[in-house]
């Protein structure tokens, strides 16, 4: 496919994607007190208890205006097929922000894309999040088993789904860093960022994750914590779904953790789909969204 198809391919199924109206959730719940420490959550639309419980956290380049709103169709579509599903809102940067702590390179002019991602606001939130999960869920959905969790993320997101369940690997000393591997029975990320050192060689997103890690000067400390592609092995089981046509986040991305977790020895599953760009992971009018669910569904029950 040429550069230009590619674009336009991506642009209309970007469209197809952002077409959907928000679907309301069916509780929400704080974790923190900030207004972004939220968790939307949504029943299986079938009434059934004892369902495994999705927790989904949305891609945006770790971007403001980026929100869980715009995965809430998924995260609806994954609650009609016997899902119960927690929707997590997170600190994302924002034109407020003119640099990270501890960074220098995101001082940004007014009228520019807003800097990716907070350090170590964003992390602090996944972290909280994900640790009051078991709680907030059994509180909020009743039926749904907490014992039974597969964590989804969509690009900035995929790469947040990855770290959380990698933080028992994270270096000692790291706020984030768990004793003992989370609970989890899975994970499924969707398109990734899932190597830093790859997606910043291709700039994905704009250099987000040069950004997100505060800038060069800080590019390699951050990244001991934060880079899904050196916190291996995790011992979770771990699912990529990839789209081969995707020029936002590219297939090269996601094959490097692949690799890396092989060489951590650890088997990664890796599900490339043809003809699919980066945004039909998350549209419930695609193809590719059935068979995200599919590969949650092979993990969950």
């Amino acid at each position: 496919m040429s550069d230009s198809a590619a674009r336009d391919r991506d642009v209309a199924e970007t469209e197809s994607a952002f077409a959907h109206p928000e679907v309301a959730p069916d509780r929400s719940a704080a974790y923190g007190d900030h207004p972004d420490q939220v968790i939307d959550f949504y029943a299986p639309r079938d009434g059934r208890t004892g369902a495994p419980l999705v927790v989904l956290l949305h891609g945006g380049a770790w971007r403001a205006p980026y929100g869980r709103a715009h995965v809430s169709p998924l995260a609806d579509f994954l609650a009609r097929r016997g899902f119960a599903v927690a929707n997590v809102e997170y600190r994302r940067g924002a034109d407020d922000i003119p640099q990270q702590r501890g960074g220098g390179e995101n001082a940004r002019p007014s009228g520019v894309d807003p800097v990716a991602g907070r350090w170590p606001e964003t992390f602090d939130d996944v972290a909280a999040a994900m640790d009051a999960m078991p709680v907030l869920a059994a509180r909020e959905l009743p039926g749904a088993d907490v014992r039974r969790i597969v964590v989804s993320g969509h690009s900035a997101g995929g790469h947040l789904a990855l770290w959380a369940a990698a933080r028992h690997v994270l270096p000692e000393g790291s706020p984030w860093r768990l004793p003992a591997p989370p609970p989890l029975r899975g994970v499924v990320a969707l398109a990734p960022i899932a190597d830093f050192t790859v997606a910043a060689e291709l700039g994905v997103c704009g250099g987000a994750v040069s950004q997100l890690l505060g800038g060069e000067a800080d590019f390699e400390y951050r990244a001991a914590q934060a880079d899904p592609g050196v916190l291996l092995p995790t011992g979770i089981a771990t699912a990529i779904v990839q789209g081969v046509d995707d020029v936002v986040v590219p297939q090269a991305v996601s094959e490097a953790y692949v690799d890396a977790a092989a060489r951590s020895g650890e088997m990664v599953g890796l599900t490339l789909l043809g003809g699919v760009g980066h945004f039909p992971l998350i549209d419930p009018a695609a193809d590719a969204c059935a068979v995200v669910a599919e590969e949650i569904t092979q993990l969950a029950w």
